[in-house]
């Protein structure tokens, strides 16, 4: 007698055998584990400032609303980023996430005979969902833990459907400049998609210049979230700015209703409260100096970083470093799965949680 299949040996091969993400560890969940009352969480590139007063009053009247669905085209929003960017409300796409937008472009335009182009040290989501679609991931070595542009342009081959590039990239915070960028998507074949991951880009000073390529570059798609520097990461909500076609092949496949009523109207207040981030900025450049100068004078390399976090070399198993950490009321990011087994990403947190960051790490080494 035959036994009964598992769940496992029903999925799909590229299914069964994917790893799962794995977000930075809740401070709940560490509370529960050592009974710690005082926690710092710099583990997920959340914006230490919170809300700002403006999303918190939209969300509240919002509320009231919550028992009827969404607006399913997210009209107001749309029309709030088509003025903010200059762009058409039809080359937008909203996203449970910029992750969503993500998967929306792997599902749309990757089939399992094609490849998916991207850099070691990438996002952890590029090679997720290639292989969750069944494709072939091809990745480029890193130059300086960053994109090596000309790696990258070596590997394109007439199976490379989609280009995943993240700018500033995470885990690394390396960046760069607008005109190596564009010059690489010169080089790309129109037929491949080139994807620009911009969720840090509030952080930088290069602004939108990327998003004036759209009429030279109608294979481009820039993804962009408010999970970052506008401070909204429990909400989800991210977008997706293309041309008008690619726009119109992703809103085919989004999911109805993928971005819920409180996320549309907190997003748009966020989009409108531009004081916020000046604010969000200047409390990363004092917290990224402040953080570089100290690993520094512990003696340790740190990978310069575009980001609102930093990722550090502690110069042994950084999984040991880690859980020696948690033991002192720090949460951060070890970074082994992204081929750093050595590294430490850090958020850039309030100037007290940087200190206390900095105070446990010399304890701890």
């Amino acid at each position: 007698m035959s036994s009964m299949p598992t769940a496992l040996d029903l999925a799909l091969p590229s299914i069964a055998t994917l790893q799962p993400y794995q977000p930075g560890k809740p401070i709940s969940e560490l509370a529960r584990e050592l009974g710690l009352s005082h926690i710092v969480k710099l583990a997920s590139n959340e914006n230490p400032l919170g809300p700002s007063p403006a999303v918190l009053a939209a969300i509240t009247k919002a509320s009231a609303e919550i028992s009827l669905y969404p607006d399913g085209n997210g009209f107001a929003l749309k029309a709030a980023l088509a003025s903010y960017y200059a762009v058409d409300a039809s080359q937008i796409t909203l996203g449970n996430g910029s992750n969503d937008i993500l998967e929306l472009i792997a599902r749309a335009f990757v089939s399992p005979a094609d490849e998916v182009l991207f850099s070691e040290h990438a996002f952890a989501v590029y090679p997720l969902v290639t292989q969750a679609i069944g494709a072939t991931a091809v990745i480029a070595p890193a130059k300086d833990f960053g994109h090596d542009l000309a790696e990258m342009a070596a590997r394109i081959t007439a199976k490379t459907k989609v280009i995943f590039i993240a700018n500033p990239n995470n885990p690394t915070g390396t960046y760069l400049s607008a005109d190596l960028l564009e010059d690489f998507i010169a080089q790309v074949p129109k037929q491949t998609i080139v994807v620009l991951d911009e969720a840090y880009v509030e952080y930088g000073d290069e602004g939108n210049t990327s998003i004036g390529w759209f009429a030279c570059y109608p294979n481009l798609i820039i993804s962009r979230t408010f999970s970052k520097a506008y401070g909204l990461a429990g909400l989800r909500v991210g977008y997706g700015l293309s041309s008008l076609e690619v726009a119109d092949v992703l809103n085919r496949i989004r999911q109805p209703f993928n971005v819920n009523s409180l996320a549309l109207v907190a997003a748009e207040a966020a989009l409108a409260d531009q004081d916020y981030i000046v604010a969000s900025k200047t409390n990363n450049d004092r917290g990224m100096t402040y953080l570089s100068n100290a690993l520094e004078e512990l003696g340790l390399a740190v990978i310069p970083s575009r980001g609102n976090f930093i990722t550090v070399d502690v110069q042994q198993s950084a999984g040991v470093v880690y859980d020696a950490l948690l033991r002192e009321g720090v949460i951060v990011r070890p970074v082994a799965n992204y081929g750093l087994p050595n590294h430490l990403r850090v958020s850039i947190g309030l100037p007290e949680e940087n200190q206390q960051f900095i105070s446990a790490l010399t304890n701890v080494l």
